[in-house]
């Protein structure tokens, strides 16, 4: 029987009823199958159909799976969570933590000048290699002050900003009362504590916390930090990592029907490897994501960083994959990302002890990283996006791939504020897209022109959808992208 039709029928007996034994099945079938082999065609398919499996005897019992609801927040988690968020110091028990960690695998404390500059040696070398052509670099944090020079000048960030983005998943309802979590390339656990720290905002919700890693010491500081920071909430388990590398983990056990998947500043490392190749290792884990699963990418918001991730997560969509946030294709078109800088910022983090210990020499810029800026994208297999909004054809809305034909004109557009304020006090400057345009696009309102009618284009969050009435059309040459400059006369209203 031909497996795509012993698929379907297995799909059409499921939508007859909520459950059924896989013997059933053997009443349908052309030439006989034994149980043993009816599963074995069917497993990896349950998990994109919806289905799970119960072995029962010498049967399998064969069950739609429910969608677990939400998990959404009530007025004192809201309250609690937006006074976590206004924190901008790292917990002093993980900066603690960071400082024992690294005096007790040194033998020296912390401070130490020696060790001091050994830490400022591999920080600039780690920022020297990242800034080297794609194909050139090495960018390993696996081993020795690397690892130490991570933890001293990349953790606090990359903690934070995944502050903001669990936070940010917990809003728009992509949380569940009970989650597995899996943390891909997770270094000395960054994630996981961080999900740790936050599940503390919430009153119910439970999580265990899985994650892969390569490198032996990253496992090793991950231990030590999790021993030290673990909050003991018995509404988080977080696993030790599975040794592995993420791009050919083999046969290292991993959970399924996983509800949210993290590639959290770890594909960035792999640009040598093509876009397509890059796009094989995110979709090999999708077979283990939850039917209502998230998957989150968090990269740097560098230029080329940030531009490469626009150019994955259309090859992924390319598979299958629907993107949540924080793009909205308003016109049903792919875009054109090579040139979508596109980032999220956050305020700043406080510097922590050791980067202003770090910092007391010749070149203190080196060594202070607070700046909370990045770019993310979340990918769905149900085709759940945050944002549908669609123009109907024969509407006067004008797609920004014409936005060529238009210079000197005044026009309506529909399109996603897809940055924050990149302008300054006289002018203010924002990034917008609506999924066809070619070349940039900017929208630039002068302070002298801000009026109710157009304050929506500056208060309105990252990824909001605005439609923009009465904009008049520049173009750019210096930097070959397009203005809609905003007037008084210009309306800017959110989407419904």
């Amino acid at each position: 029987m031909a497996a795509q039709q012993f698929l379907s029928t297995i799909k059409y007996v499921a939508g007859t009823k909520p459950s059924f034994q896989l013997s059933e099945i053997a009443a349908y079938l052309e030439e006989p199958l034994t149980i043993g082999q009816m599963y074995a065609a069917l497993q990896p398919h349950l998990d994109g159909l919806g289905l799970g499996a119960q072995k029962t005897g010498e049967d399998y019992t064969i069950s739609r799976l429910l969608p677990s609801l939400p998990y959404i927040l009530n007025a004192a988690e809201e309250k609690r969570l937006e006074a976590y968020l206004s924190l901008s110091s790292l917990p002093s028990i993980l900066e603690a933590a960071i400082e024992q960690y690294i005096t007790g695998k040194t033998g020296k404390d912390w401070s130490d000048p020696i060790l001091l500059e050994r830490l400022r040696r591999a920080i600039v070398a780690q920022k020297d290699d990242y800034w080297k052509p794609a194909d050139k670099r090495s960018l390993h944090y696996t081993k020795g002050y690397a690892v130490l020079g991570y933890l001293a000048y990349h953790f606090p960030v990359y903690f934070m900003q995944a502050r903001h983005m669990l936070a940010q998943l917990a809003r728009e309802g992509l949380l569940k009362q009970e989650m597995t979590i899996l943390d891909l390339g997770t270094g000395p656990g960054v994630i996981p504590l961080a999900i740790d720290d936050f599940w503390m905002c919430l009153d119910t919700a439970r999580a265990t916390v899985h994650s892969v890693e390569r490198s032996k010491e990253n496992i090793e500081a991950f231990g030590a930090l999790a021993r030290s920071v673990a909050t003991n909430n018995p509404q988080v388990t977080l696993k030790l990592p599975r040794e592995a590398d993420i791009t050919s983990p083999g046969n290292v056990s991993l959970p399924d029907l996983i509800d949210l998947m993290v590639f959290s500043n770890v594909l960035n490392e792999l640009a040598g490897l093509p876009v397509a190749a890059r796009a094989d290792i995110v979709m090999n884990y999708t077979e283990r994501l939850a039917p209502d699963g998230t998957i989150l990418i968090i990269e740097p918001a560098e230029e080329a960083t940030s531009t490469g991730l626009r150019v994955l997560a259309l090859a992924l969509k390319k598979r299958g994959l629907s993107i949540y946030a924080p793009c909205t294709f308003v016109w049903g078109t792919n875009c054109t990302p090579d040139r979508c800088w596109s980032f999220q910022t956050a305020p700043s983090l406080r510097p922590t002890r050791i980067m202003n210990t770090l910092a007391a020499c010749n070149e203190p810029f080196r060594y202070v990283n607070t700046d909370i800026k990045y770019s993310y994208v979340m990918l769905r297999k149900d085709g759940k996006v945050r944002t549908s909004c669609h123009i109907p054809k024969g509407t006067k809305t004008l797609r920004l791939s014409k936005i060529h034909l238009n210079v000197g004109k005044r026009v309506t557009v529909v399109a996603a504020k897809m940055s924050e304020d990149l302008g300054n006090a006289e002018t203010h400057i924002f990034r917008l897209c609506d999924g066809s345009a070619e070349k940039p696009v900017f929208a630039v309102l002068p302070a002298f022109h801000i009026m109710p009618s157009n304050r929506d284009l500056g208060s309105a969050p990252y990824g909001t959808v605005l439609e923009i009435r009465n904009v008049l059309v520049r173009y750019n040459p210096a930097h070959d992208a397009y203005n809609l400059l905003v007037s008084r006369n210009t309306q800017i209203m959110p989407t419904l």
